[in-house]
This record gives C-alpha cells, sequence and structure tokens, in this order.
C-alpha cells in the first residue's frame, strides 16, 4: 500500500474552552477561568501529534481572534492546520466548564452560529481526505447541515482510499433536538465506518436502547442517560458494518468487542481525578496511535487508557495530552502496556 502522507486526519468540533480555577467551587461562585484549546477531534489530533502521529485537522474557525487563538496553538503544537478554512460569516464556538470532582462537572456549549458546523463537501475535497491512513470523525459533526452530509462525504472517500474509519460517538444531548434523531443519523453513518468508540450511554443513544418510545422535549434531552442493554446493543451496531466496538467503561479501562464475537478487555490506571472532561479524547488519541503502528487492539487500548488516565490528573485537555515518555513513566510502575 502507497504510505500515506498524515497519519491521521480528524474532522468535527473545536472551541475555545475556558475551565473553572476555583476547583470545588459551585459554578456560581467561579472567580476566574484558565483558557484552552477544546473539541472532541481536535483534542485527539493534539494527543496524537504528542505521541508522535503527523496528524491533520478539518475543523473551521471564524475570523476572530478566538479563531487566531486556536490555530496559534495548533501550529504550536505540530498539528497540519492548512485544511481548516475561516468562515468570516459564522464565529469560533467555545465551551465553559465547572470542575466538581469527583462527579460535578457542569458543561455549556455556544456553539450558535459556529464555523466547524458549517464545514461542507468542498472543505472537505480540499483536505487530505484520501491521503491519511486513519480518519476520525465525532458525533456532533452530523447535528446539523451542512457538516453531517460533508462529514459523511469524507468517511465515503476515506474509506474508498483505504483509510480505517474511526466514528467517536461524541453524544452531545444539548446538541440534538431529540436524542432519536441522534440515533437515526448515527446509525446511517456505521456502514461508513471500521472502528466505533463510545460510553455505554453513547452506545445506547445511537442504537436507541430503551429510548425508541419515548417522547423527550429538548429540556429533558439535555438530561438524559440513555440506559439499556449495552452488549445487545453493541451485537446490532456490529451487524451494521464495523469491524470493531470500543467500549470505554471509565475506571475499568476499555472493552472491545469484535464483529466475530471476541470481546478483549484492557483495564485501566487507577489515578485521583481532578477533571474528567477529556479523557475519552485522550483515550482516542493514544488508540489511534497505537493502531496507526500495528500494536493490536490490546495494546492500543492500553496506551488510550495511560493518556485518558494522565489527562484525568490534569487540569485541562489538549494542552495536557502526553508525550509517549510520559505515558512509558506513567505505564511502569503498573508493567507498562502490556
Amino acid at each position: 500500500m502507497t504510505p500515506k502522507t498524515y497519519d491521521s486526519l480528524h474532522m468535527g468540533r473545536s472551541s475555545i474552552d475556558l475551565y473553572s480555577n476555583d476547583v470545588g467551587s459551585p459554578f456560581v461562585e467561579i472567580d476566574s477561568f484558565a483558557a484552552y484549546v477544546g473539541g472532541s477531534p481536535t483534542n485527539i489530533s493534539v494527543g496524537g501529534r504528542r505521541l508522535g502521529l503527523k496528524t491533520a485537522l478539518l475543523t473551521a474557525v471564524g475570523a476572530d481572534p478566538v479563531g487566531d487563538f486556536i490555530l496559534h496553538f495548533l501550529s504550536n503544537e505540530g498539528v497540519e492546520t492548512r485544511f481548516i478554512p475561516r468562515k468570516p460569516a459564522h464565529r469560533t464556538s467555545a465551551a465553559v466548564l465547572g470542575i466538581e470532582p469527583p462527579d460535578k462537572f457542569p458543561l455549556v456549549f455556544y456553539r450558535d452560529n459556529c464555523a466547524d458546523i458549517n464545514l461542507n463537501i468542498d472543505d472537505v475535497l480540499a483536505a487530505p481526505v484520501g491521503d491519511c491512513a486513519v480518519f476520525q470523525f465525532a458525533g456532533t459533526n452530523l447535528s446539523r447541515e451542512p457538516s453531517r452530509s460533508a462529514t459523511m462525504f469524507a468517511a465515503e472517500l476515506a474509506r474508498e482510499a483505504g483509510a480505517t474509519v474511526i466514528f467517536d460517538v461524541d453524544f452531545r444531548p444539548d446538541q440534538w433536538h431529540d436524542v432519536r434523531a441522534f440515533g437515526v443519523v448515527a446509525r446511517s453513518v456505521l456502514r461508513l465506518v471500521d472502528v466505533v468508540i463510545g460510553t455505554d450511554d453513547e452506545i445506547n443513544a445511537a442504537m436507541l436502547s430503551e429510548v425508541s418510545q419515548m417522547s423527550l422535549t429538548h429540556s429533558q434531552v439535555s438530561d438524559t442517560k440513555v440506559a439499556g442493554d449495552t452488549r445487545s446493543a453493541i451485537e446490532v451496531m456490529l451487524g451494521l458494518g464495523p469491524d470493531a466496538v470500543v467500549e470505554k467503561i471509565g475506571p475499568e479501562g476499555a472493552r472491545i468487542h469484535l464483529n466475530d464475537g471476541a470481546v478483549i478487555d484492557a483495564p485501566g490506571f487507577p489515578v485521583e481525578v481532578t477533571n474528567i472532561l477529556g479523557a475519552g479524547d485522550a483515550f482516542g488519541g493514544g488508540f489511534v496511535y497505537g493502531l496507526v503502528n500495528d500494536w493490536g487492539w490490546y495494546k492500543s487500548a492500553r496506551l488510550g487508557n495511560a493518556c485518558g488516565a494522565i489527562v484525568v490528573t490534569e487540569h485541562g485537555c489538549a494542552n495536557f495530552m502526553p508525550t509517549m515518555a510520559e505515558v512509558e513513566a506513567f505505564a511502569a510502575p503498573y508493567g507498562g502496556l502490556e
């Protein structure tokens, strides 16, 4: 196979993330925020780059100082930004987070008229979708047009070119008017996907487990935890096309379900949590690195678990993604990644 210019291309949202500096304080008592770069595919591109991959990002930013902030950070990290269009009619996205560990992290998205959801098919055609080993996209891409059709078009092109297509479910309820709409769209893209990554909530939302007959208002959706028989949902998901579903199971690590019926458990690493936001993206960066380098399912997931464990001990996400040397030092007391 002809070598690809990029190890991975990541498509989807980007933002400025404002994280509370007052860890443990209720949201209404926050005095200040730290400014980081965020957005799931953006974070994963940085995570992979810090480990040593050659990564490129297909997002969009406005012609505004926030867009400058994001591009400056990515450029310094060595993530390829040449394919990121600026859209003057739209604003760069933002997210604001409170941090009340161990289990309260109120998050507010500001995505009205945002640039990245306005990625279109012409933007895809200008990007190296056919020149990457892995193409990864996020579920939030599918929430609105023109990003929805552009993402599906990109997945088609990537697969035709021989890339491994990874769908990070990235279910953000407040970006959808109805959880059932998310499920319909998520299932429609599975025929184009090789690997799905998600939590049990996300997997059940994609397969509509226990909610197919529910009538949910917008306000209810934003608080919905989607319960269900995750194993059955995964079996149905695998029947729709993917080779593997990677189930993220928090501190326990990850469980890889293969379409031949095999299940591979990759245990996690015990750490004290500061901020859980970004753990899944850190996992994604490590997991993609492992796939690109033919590490196999188990070791790739172990690397992802280690990256996630490191990031949850930190204040932010993209800015705190580990290098390979840092991962190896962290994992050594636990017997390494094997």
